[in-house]
């Protein structure tokens, strides 16, 4: 799906000089790369469990925190990027810190440094001294940092070149864009190094990076024009400065600035002190100062802002049952039977199936919310609340059935023996979790079209994605109050140092009813805010773009 949508980006236009085409590829070759990073990090919680002897629970809590901080980081370097920096900026510094972080992290694999640091080769915990730890860790921070700026810069970068449209160009870009992700996917989960497992995207990584300083005279760097989030954050400070200033009963002695006003925002109710940000005492004063005045449209983006609160705090519970899909789900699929007749197939693979199925049901809940309908989007947030709940409950009877045939076949104490259940049986629990984050991720990008301000979508899309990692911080918590509670009255705790002597599926059960309590707030909250109708030519504006990908789907997959 990534390559569908970046060859919108890149290919519908005007025909380019040679030179401008290479710079469009040396850029397109960082998605790649990236593509490789991320394939390769899907199995992290595996090999801190299986080489670093972690407990599933440690493991989980570090991928679960790396995660968070990955959604969280792009919020803050959007800010840095509309005030400071620009795309360009932003997308060295995250080339930089993408390539020296898988790098570190291929170095901290024992067979790297083995005869620098003294210590053996051997995929073992005493193989792993302090100097591959702090590798490990300190790769791991700027991989989470190159991702962040990737995923808020790389798009619009794209938009900031010239545009081209030209059958051989697309051809190519689809023949890379595709196969290669998809041939060195494939071909990674059957090398058993886990040096070369994170070697070889570095490799690619740098690659691709030094392909994309090639071209950095001739891209065109536009200037950055402000950050909407720092006008939120003057229309708090001009409000506390005149918090004790009367509320004007003429409409007037508001400030707006002639020609600036969005006229097709709709007020909004709440918050009306909020309003006294914009009171204007002085209009002949020529030191207005910014943060002690804003305008009526700020002010009222302001209020957008702080009225989705509430529904933020729905958000961390989804981000909770997210953080399990690449930890707990994958601890548990570790040790299953994965044939298919007589074939083995690798679990990388398997995960690589998940990653496909996940951008397919995407577009499915992309075409199903693309109306520009309150009603559709909020109808599919409740969806995706539905959906993880019966992700939880699918999920704790599977891990019952586990533990079951682990009891029946005295495996309980045996974690690395291969279990008699096929794998196969854990397809319910990852199509539900697929649905959910899909129908949740679509559900909040149809919401923000319809409902926010066009200067505050982009802003408030990541801003939901870090409210959705700070859920995945949440679960490192949950999990250990869970335990705390579980070990009440001398009982054992449900997670123990392996999965197999572990209640994972109470603490799915867990889940399910959080998530159920979560569900039951989002109805009561939902409906007391107040939705602007959308407007004709917005709609007309989305079936114009829906048809488009639409048709540049069908045109990729007929070349």
């Amino acid at each position: 799906m990534y390559t569908i949508l970046l060859h919108k980006l890149l290919w519908k236009g005007k025909t380019l000089p040679i030179s401008t085409r290479v710079n469009k590829f040396n850029k397109f070759s960082l998605e790649m790369a990236h593509v490789l990073v991320y394939f390769a990090l899907l199995l992290m919680q595996n090999y801190l469990s299986d080489v670093w002897k972690l407990s599933f629970t440690h493991a989980a809590g570090i991928m679960n925190i790396w995660g968070g901080i990955y959604r969280i980081l792009p919020h803050f370097f959007l800010i840095s990027v509309d005030a400071l920096l620009g795309n360009f900026l932003m997308l060295v510094l995250s080339s930089i810190s993408y390539t020296l972080g898988i790098s570190f992290i291929t170095m901290s694999t024992p067979p790297v440094l083995a005869n620098s640091t003294g210590t053996c080769k051997e995929y073992e915990p005493n193989c792993i001294g302090h100097t591959q730890r702090v590798l490990f860790y300190t790769g791991m921070a700027l991989v989470a940092v190159g991702m962040s700026g990737n995923s808020i810069s790389v798009k619009p970068f794209l938009d900031e070149q010239y545009d081209i449209r030209t059958r051989p160009i697309l051809a190519v870009t689809l023949t890379l864009g595709v196969f290669v992700p998809i041939v060195g996917n494939f071909a990674l989960p059957y090398i058993n190094s886990w040096s070369l497992r994170f070697g070889i995207p570095a490799i690619c990584m740098a690659f691709a990076t030094l392909l994309f300083f090639t071209g950095s005279c001739a891209y065109n760097k536009e200037t950055p024009k402000g950050s909407p989030f720092i006008s939120v954050c003057r229309v708090i400070v001009a409000f506390a400065f005149n918090i004790c200033k009367p509320y004007p009963l003429d409409a007037n002695h508001l400030y707006r600035r002639e020609g600036d006003e969005d006229q097709t925002f709709k007020c909004i109710r709440f918050l009306r002190c909020l309003k006294k940000a914009a009171i204007l005492t002085n209009p002949d004063d020529p030191d207005i100062t910014k943060w002690k005045l804003c305008t009526v449209t700020e002010v009222e983006e302001a209020k957008f802002v702080v009225c989705m609160v509430p529904i933020w705090m729905n958000i961390i519970i989804c981000g909770i049952v997210s953080s399990i899909g690449n930890t707990y789900f994958l601890e548990q699929a570790n040790n299953m039977n994965r044939k298919i007749g007589k074939l083995n197939v690798p679990l990388p693979i398997l995960v690589l199936l998940y990653k496909g199925a996940d951008d397919l049901i995407k577009f499915c809940a992309y075409r199903y919310l693309s109306t520009p309908n309150k009603v559709v989007a909020l109808r599919g947030i409740a969806m995706a609340m539905v959906f993880s709940i019966l992700c939880c409950i699918t999920a704790a009877i599977m891990e019952t059935r586990r533990l079951n045939v682990i009891r029946s076949h005295d495996l309980l104490d045996k974690p690395d023996k291969d279990i008699p259940m096929s794998i196969y049986w854990l397809a319910f629990q990852f199509f539900l979790l697929i649905v959910l984050d899909s129908f949740f991720e679509q559900s909040v990008v149809a919401f923000y079209k319809d409902q926010a301000p066009d200067s505050m979508k982009n802003i408030l899309e990541k801003l939901t994605t870090a409210v959705t990692g700070l859920g995945y911080m949440c679960s490192v918590l949950s999990v250990y109050v869970v335990g705390k509670i579980s070990e009440m009255g001398g009982r054992p705790n449900w997670f123990q140092f392996t999965l197999n002597r572990s209640r994972l599926d109470r603490y799915y059960w867990v889940l399910a009813g959080l998530s159920s309590v979560n569900l039951v707030v989002y109805i009561l909250v939902a409906p007391f805010y107040r939705y602007k109708k959308p407007e004709a030519s917005d709609a007309v504006e989305d079936d114009r773009e829906t048809n488009e990908l639409t048709n540049d789907i069908v045109q990729a997959s007929c070349s």
